[in-house]
């Protein structure tokens, strides 16, 4: 009787210390980070089907920019083929090439508006006009993402690192620390424009 009674203090005691463990806390916000991500992936893939619409609504303007809309087009290639998992959020090197082909592909769609600014034809366009406005709504839309996605790296980070999640997470989940998106070489200084 007296085992059984022991028994039944060690599992009450166990099922309590375990209840302040974390283990939920911290599947948590993984799965936030998960999520998170998914929504940066799918602002990236607005972005990418409307590209097509936007260059060939460009083309029919700017025969004489091809190099700019080839640029974009070729961006847009790149990034197409690059994809990036959520078990691959925990590899700096492959974040950093995932954002490096998202940032070609900024870089190339800065060009083309810039196009639009020389040309007033250009601007003028009700077509390209309407997909410039898309085009610069996915890009708040990506940057939201990402912002929310820094967010939950930040909050999944700091519950595997902090007492007493800490101690499950080495003990029993092993979760390695999740990389945030990082500012990408040259983004602090502005894009130059010149006419």
């Amino acid at each position: 009787m007296s085992r059984r009674l022991l028994l039944l203090a060690t599992l009450l005691l166990c099922g309590f210390t375990l209840s302040g463990c974390g283990y939920n806390k911290i599947q948590s916000n993984e799965e936030a980070v998960f999520a998170a991500w998914a929504d940066v992936e799918a602002s990236y893939q607005r972005r990418a089907d409307l590209i097509p619409n936007l260059v060939e609504t460009v083309k029919g303007y700017a025969a004489h920019e091809r190099e700019t809309l080839q640029a974009v087009t070729e961006a847009r290639a790149k990034v197409g083929q690059m994809n990036l998992s959520a078990k691959d959020l925990n590899n700096p090197a492959n974040l950093e090439k995932f954002q490096s082909a998202q940032g070609e592909l900024g870089s190339a769609l800065s060009r083309l508006l810039v196009v639009a600014e020389r040309y007033p034809d250009l601007k003028a366009s009700q077509n390209f006009s309407d997909l410039q406005h898309q085009l610069e709504g996915t890009e708040n839309r990506i940057n939201v993402a990402r912002q929310r996605y820094n967010a939950s790296v930040q909050t999944f980070n700091t519950s595997i690192r902090t007492f007493p999640n800490s101690l499950t997470n080495s003990m029993l989940l092993h979760l390695e620390r999740k990389e945030p998106f990082k500012a990408t070489a040259g983004a602090e200084q502005a894009p130059g424009v010149k006419f």
